[in-house]
């Protein structure tokens, strides 16, 4: 089942081993660019590859990870300089973000990330992650209302739930950035470590859960989830249709 999606993804590098799936994401082999333009972008691969991976029994640990010395800091200017994005871009917006995060949830492996750097674009996506392991040079920051705006695609939701009410909305308003000793000390970052030992720190925890049975794993995923899941089912769509409405031209 892996190879059938194994190389499905121009975004995402997939390597497993032992039954740990490691997901790297990359532009052109290098520091991921968040893209949005077309089926080849990364904003339409990612809901996917999650669906795919969610489907495959044999992963057991995921380990979600950047490239290079940042994890997400950079969007593609082409398509931030794109046309006129009307009723029909939106929907597919929604469609596709709709089911990154959904399609993530629904993965039965635990999912560790690999914070390899900076993440100033979706922090949801590493922090989303069962245990998140941060390299010291790791920052986390979203950057909706600096760009104008609204934080209404699921940052409205996790935020509140992972810092409190009123950090978490200081956090949208703002664009702060949170440094990894801080988000340590915060609660949603479990390690933070040199930048170097990022990864392999991450699949040493991996490893230390490969020995149990599949189906603990799957069910132990699946209650640490279920909150974020209802969260999402409630307000998810009325965040997305109010980010959209404020967009369109």
């Amino acid at each position: 089942m892996f190879s059938n999606y194994k190389d499905a993804f121009s975004h995402i590098d997939l390597e497993r081993r032992n039954g740990i799936l490691q997901m790297r994401l990359h532009t052109d082999g290098g520091p991921l660019r968040w893209g949005f333009r077309n089926n080849d972008s990364v904003h339409a691969q990612l809901g996917e590859a999650f669906y795919r991976i969610a489907r495959d029994p044999d992963n057991r640990v995921l380990i979600l990870t950047g490239t290079g010395n940042e994890f997400l800091t950079a969007v593609d200017e082409e398509d931030l300089q794109e046309g006129e994005q009307g009723v029909e871009f939106w929907d597919r917006m929604t469609r596709e973000g709709s089911d990154i995060l959904r399609n993530f949830l629904d993965v039965g492996a635990i999912v560790i990330s690999a914070v390899n750097g900076p993440v100033t674009f979706h922090p949801e996506l590493p922090t989303m992650a069962d245990m998140v392991v941060a390299s010291d040079t790791a920052v986390f920051a979203d950057k909706h209302m600096s760009l104008g705006a609204v934080p209404g695609d699921g940052a409205h939701i996790w935020w509140s739930m992972l810092l409190g009410p009123n950090r978490g909305r200081s956090f949208l308003l703002t664009s702060e950035h949170i440094s990894a000793a801080e988000a340590k000390q915060l609660g949603f970052v479990m390690e933070v470590v040199p930048q170097a030992r990022t990864l392999p720190r991450a699949w040493e925890i991996a490893e230390s859960f490969v020995h149990h049975p599949p189906v603990v794993l799957r069910n132990t995923r699946a209650v640490l989830t279920q909150d974020i899941k209802r969260r999402l089912l409630n307000d998810l769509q009325l965040g997305f249709s109010l980010e959209s409405l404020a967009a369109l031209k």
